[in-house]
């Protein structure tokens, strides 16, 4: 018997029948879990969550880069029409 990484629920898997990189599923807290190890089974979560704050963070980061090469460009700008 294992026990769920993110609500401690007991998780009833046969070490023979998993194989690694199956995903399973908490029967309480419905995470799904990886295995990552056979003998003894050994699982982590796979968060959705992370991939998606990753993804928003990186959309964060490509906006903030565009707006500085806007100020950048118009600065350039201002500059040639003061000369």
């Amino acid at each position: 018997m294992i026990r769920c990484p993110d609500c401690g629920a007991e998780i009833d898997v046969d070490e023979d029948e998993v194989e690694e990189g199956e995903i399973l599923s908490c029967p309480e807290c419905e995470s799904e879990l990886e295995v990552t190890q056979t003998h003894p089974v050994h699982l982590n979560p796979i968060s959705d969550d992370l991939d998606e704050e990753d993804e928003e963070e990186e959309d964060e980061d490509e906006a903030e880069e565009e707006e500085e090469e806007e100020e950048d460009e118009l600065e350039e700008d201002e500059e040639e029409d003061e000369e």
